[in-house]
């Protein structure tokens, strides 16, 4: 009798994840572990990986699915409906910001730029003063951003690594005579194809995807994916565990119930679910701050027409930036070029169809862009009612002043490199066809709702770390004020917005609180 062999795929990366299809429909599940972590995005996976690196069990939590590299598809409209917090439709109350989070094992990381900036010393500085971080001193936290430089390969984009939009600004800033910086990326041998937003299907970024979590598997965590948090369960000021449902990612329908019994429970499923997941469960909130203080970095990506084909679809997603101003007292934003693909580039001018749309694309091959990024002021807020998660952010005048500074040296920037003509993402059509222009078009814009077509990937500051429990939701070590052992470890921590990718703060922070979870 021949011996059946049965087929096995195994992952290229080797990571193990529980995933729904493996749960039987119905079931309860009841698991023990030393520290529960809430998302596998940046903060989650360098949590996990540290407390299991440790020596404790250690169960990690994530609401999306698990989606291997080999099925990344390079096409944004298909990841987005896949790795994207609601499928890439996540916006503000408004309606005229988009908030792009990845939603999937990995979390944003994989589906970012892979940009990476330190924290500014100003800010951690500014912590200290404001906010009574004195602990997070830039001597303090240069060992943390050393470490996860090394682990993640951060280093700035080589000459082979530029795109040619970003040659063109690059001409264009030095006419201008700005400062010109090179991106810095956790990328290694970049394969330049652009697709970072969409996933990097070489397995080239350095994403937790292919990092921190398959390492914190080697040490024995272990990962369920398709798993909503929905209470995090505490007893006498202490926390106790995670209550959580296994979602059927088919249907979108409850499949199982899960609970795990853990003394450390870690939240880092960004700055839009941690506070929901605290106003959920009715904790942490004494200072009625869990929510608050929203920030994003709304940005604007102006689009700039050329005589010739420019055909600038392929390398680094970000090469360069411009941040002369970005310091909120010096202007507040932040310019870096971007390579887009159709969906994205599309959005931005003519989402529309027929021919408006057909006579705009037919031209996408003659288009670059440059992003304006705005240091925003935390005056948003996140909130979950009757069952509906909201947004409620607006871009306020004094935040809109800044964009219409950003804007304005984009687009001279974009004149000065060559462009005959360039568009301001809004409803209604805008566009500039000289540099003389530039100054009297931007001075006239108004700050009106819903009119101009903002993203944001850089959704911050919703649990805010601070030395006063009055006045913030987390101590000056990660933990919340109100329940002990209940951690938090994502960009909701951050007190204020910083003006740069937050990915590298995320990443620095993770590893700190880590530190001190392992030492209480």
């Amino acid at each position: 009798m021949s011996k059946k062999i049965i087929p096995v795929k195994q992952p290229k990366h080797g990571l193990q994840v529980t995933q729904a299809s493996d749960i039987q429909a119905g079931s309860t599940l009841k698991l023990q572990a030393d520290a529960v972590v809430v998302g596998s995005g940046a903060g989650g996976a360098i949590t996990a990986y540290e407390l299991a690196k440790s020596g404790k069990k250690v169960i990690v939590l994530e609401a999306g699915p698990y989606v291997p590299s080999e099925k990344f598809t390079e096409m944004l409209a298909i990841s987005m409906g896949t790795m994207y917090a609601d499928a890439g439709g996540q916006s503000n109350t408004t309606g005229d910001i988009s908030i792009l989070q990845g939603a999937c094992v990995g979390g944003s990381t994989v589906v970012n730029a892979a940009l990476c900036f330190r924290t500014p010393d100003y800010y951690l500085h500014r912590w200290g003063k404001e906010h009574g971080l004195t602990n997070l001193k830039p001597e303090t936290m240069r060992p943390y951003f050393e470490k996860v430089e090394q682990h993640l390969g951060i280093k700035a984009v080589g000459p082979n690594e530029t795109s040619a939009g970003a040659e063109l600004i690059g001409k264009g800033l030095k006419k201008m005579k700005l400062p010109l910086g090179r991106a810095r990326r956790n990328v290694k041998e970049c394969v330049q194809s652009g697709f970072c937003f969409a996933g990097c299907a070489s397995d080239r970024k350095q994403s937790m995807l292919v990092t921190y979590l398959p390492w914190a598997v080697a040490y024995g965590a272990t990962i369920y994916s398709d798993t909503r948090a929905v209470e995090v369960l505490a007893e006498s000021g202490r926390a106790t565990g995670i209550r959580a449902e296994v979602m059927d990612p088919a249907t979108g329908k409850v499949k199982a119930q899960l609970q795990v019994d853990a003394p450390i429970v870690v939240l880092a499923a960004g700055p839009v679910q941690t506070p929901i997941l605290l106003q959920r469960s009715g904790l942490a909130n004494s200072s009625g701050q869990v929510g608050k203080n929203f920030a994003c970095h709304p940005t604007l990506s102006v689009t700039a027409v050329f005589d010739k084909e420019v055909n600038d679809f392929h390398g680094a997603t970000h090469s360069l930036y411009m941040d002369r101003n970005t310091l909120p007292e010096e202007g507040g934003y932040l310019l870096l070029n971007a390579v887009q693909d159709p969906v994205e580039a599309s959005f931005q001018v003519e989402p529309g169809t027929g021919k408006p749309y057909v006579a705009y694309m037919s031209k996408y091959k003659n288009t670059i862009r440059l992003i304006s990024l705005i240091h925003d002021k935390n005056n948003g807020e996140v909130v979950w009612e009757n069952g509906v998660k909201k947004i409620n952010y607006d871009v306020d005048d004094e935040d809109f002043e800044s964009m219409k500074k950003g804007l304005a040296t984009t687009c001279k920037v974009l004149f000065a490199s060559g462009a005959n003509k360039v568009y301001i993402p809004s409803s209604q059509h805008l566009e500039i066809n000289r540099m003389e222009d530039v100054d009297a078009a931007v001075a006239s814009l108004k700050n009106e709702r819903a009119r101009y077509r903002y993203t944001s990937f850089h959704p911050q500051g919703t649990c805010r770390m601070g030395a006063d429990p009055k006045k913030s939701v987390v101590n000056p070590y990660g933990e919340t004020h109100d329940i002990k052992s209940l951690y938090i470890a994502d960009a909701s921590l951050l007190p204020t917005s910083i003006g740069y990718n937050p990915s590298e703060t995320v990443y620095a922070l993770a590893h700190y609180i880590s530190d001190h979870i392992v030492k209480a």
